[in-house]
């Protein structure tokens, strides 16, 4: 069960950060080419690559409860930031997330810098290599969090991998941007996730006998999918509230 978790997870959080950066990539290429931008998705990935095989044989020489406690940590300050975003998105208090319109904003500041003819594209390398490696930044991070405290980083690289070669194929596909995928409902599910292993790792960590083991997380993600209704359910109504307030005039 908890190895379903895993994957699950992590292919999910993997594959948000990937149609972000996806948008980014496309949006460069289509706008002022591939050559250069090919060259910096293939040098981000490169380096993400170089990243996570440092890192990983380096953190397996950590005890194990110190390592899911400050991954916990971690996992949690990540799941907090995406699920508060989330919630907001899904009470009205915040504009959902647009990758069409965040894809004509980046065609838009492509366009506004040229390159002359028969040079290397150093903005459009730039603007690629930024988009793939700062989001690929988080995704190497779950894949080591979730691999190591594990015993398994193969199997969260595979789900990676699994994410990637999916929005890959999605966005040559559609040649645009993944507009329809449901980028909150998924961000939503993911912050639930990582706050719930969050929790669960840091307090094993600190000595807490979870009842059922790893069953344990299934209880966090209900209790935490709950709270987080509740507050939906609460901000929506406040922001009604405050928008009916606003409206009347004085």
């Amino acid at each position: 069960m908890n190895t379903v978790i895993l994957v699950a997870a992590t292919f999910a959080a993997c594959a948000v950060e990937m149609v972000e950066a996806l948008t980014i990539v496309l949006a460069v290429g289509i706008t002022r080419g591939w050559r250069a931008v090919r060259f910096g998705v293939a040098v981000a990935l490169a380096t993400l690559a170089a990243i996570v095989a440092a890192l990983g044989p380096t953190l397996t020489l950590i005890p194990l409860d110190a390592l899911r406690l400050v991954i916990g940590f971690l996992l949690l300050a990540f799941g907090l930031q995406w699920l508060r975003k989330a919630i907001l998105r899904a009470a009205g208090a915040m504009a959902l997330h647009d990758e069409a319109r965040i894809f004509a904003e980046e065609k838009a500041e492509a366009r506004a810098h040229e390159v002359a003819q028969g040079t290397f594209d150093w903005y459009a390398f730039t603007l690629s290599f930024k988009g793939v490696f700062l989001e690929g930044l988080e995704v190497a991070f779950l894949v080591i969090a979730f691999g190591d405290t594990h015993h398994n980083l193969a199997l969260g690289a595979a789900a990676a991998a699994a994410a990637l070669v999916v929005v890959v194929v999605l966005g040559v596909t559609v040649h645009g941007p993944l507009s329809r995928v449901p980028e909150n409902a998924l961000k939503f599910g993911v912050g639930l996730m990582l706050i719930a292993y969050g929790t669960f790792w840091g307090g094993e960590s600190a000595g807490v006998d979870w009842p059922g083991g790893d069953i344990a997380i299934l209880g966090l993600l209900a209790f935490y999918g709950v709270v987080s209704w509740l507050l939906v359910v609460t901000v929506r109504r406040r922001h009604t509230v405050l928008g009916a307030t606003r409206a009347v005039p004085m």
